[in-house]
């Protein structure tokens, strides 16, 4: 008779890789990448290239991340992952991190030489974050070189291989910092006990939670009055709405921190629909 614990066994561990691949910015990134990849123009055949790649690279790089600070999170006692948990051991999540990230190199490139080299400048910048620089006060800089690169990497797709315009570079890369801080601020009286002093956590909760909203609204911006032409009363709006959600955030957040958290996630959104909206990526796609 088959033990019904071995029988489960590969159940649990695939549940387990699951929750070890942060599938919350997984998604997220994901789908904004396919996004904008049907947004510039890519044909059906290379979206689902595009998003293969990006799937892979955020596979590799959320599995990267919980398996190289397993054994920090198991010392300090720290609890919520699957690998400090004891659902899945550190080695097997390696493993399929670098499975992952085989996968992305070829489907990167099958994008093209250009566009598969800028989405692994994306996913070599998040896995130097895992590695190595979240513990530093360089922390914010691979967030910011992954979200200028995604657009790259789209655009670098198309016939041609366009790059996007300079605004919409400038923006991912606010949005990748405005990112770093909004993901980071729940987590930085933590973080600090384990040993991580990155940027935010070298700055402290009340400086990130004023400081959050300004690389949002910013981009926000650069989003709104980057496009040729007057901004038009759709993007006028926005980025009114950008600015009043973030002041909201800060004014709130004094006294609850995950309001400050919100609001930067309203105005990402925000910037996100503005993207995807404002007249394609700078390089003539609708």
């Amino acid at each position: 008779m088959v033990n019904p614990e071995q029988s489960t066994a590969p159940a649990r561990e695939v549940s387990a890789l699951a929750g070890s691949c942060h599938p919350g910015p997984l998604v997220v990134v994901t789908a904004l990448t396919a996004a904008l990849a049907v947004t510039a123009g890519q044909e059906p055949g290379r979206c689902l290239l595009t998003t293969g790649a990006v799937l892979t690279g955020q596979l590799s790089i959320g599995w990267c991340n919980d398996a190289f600070d397993a054994r920090r999170d198991i010392a300090t006692g720290r609890r919520g992952k699957p690998v400090a948990d004891g659902a899945i051991e550190p080695g097997k999540v390696w493993t399929a991190a670098w499975a992952a990230l085989a996968l992305c190199v070829p489907l990167s490139f099958a994008c093209g030489w250009a566009a598969g080299a800028a989405h692994l400048t994306a996913v070599a910048a998040a896995w130097a974050y895992d590695l190595r620089l979240k513990a530093t006060r360089w922390s914010w800089a691979p967030y910011a070189v992954a979200f200028a690169a995604l657009p790259a990497f789209v655009t670098l797709g198309l016939p041609g291989r366009p790059w996007p315009a300079w605004w919409v570079l400038s923006a991912g890369a606010l949005l990748g910092v405005g990112a770093h801080l909004g993901n980071v601020l729940p987590d930085i009286r933590g973080d600090l006990a384990t040993g991580v002093r990155g940027w935010p956590q070298r700055l402290g909760p009340d400086r990130v939670r004023l400081l959050l909203p300004v690389p949002l609204v910013a981009a926000s911006a650069l989003l709104a009055l980057g496009p040729a032409g007057p901004p038009g009363a759709r993007r006028t709006a926005a980025l009114a709405g950008a600015g009043l959600v973030a002041m909201t955030g800060a004014v709130l957040g004094r006294r609850r921190e995950r309001a400050a958290f919100a609001a930067a996630v309203a105005v990402a959104v925000l910037d996100v629909a503005l993207l995807l909206s404002g007249g394609g990526l700078g390089t003539g796609a609708s």
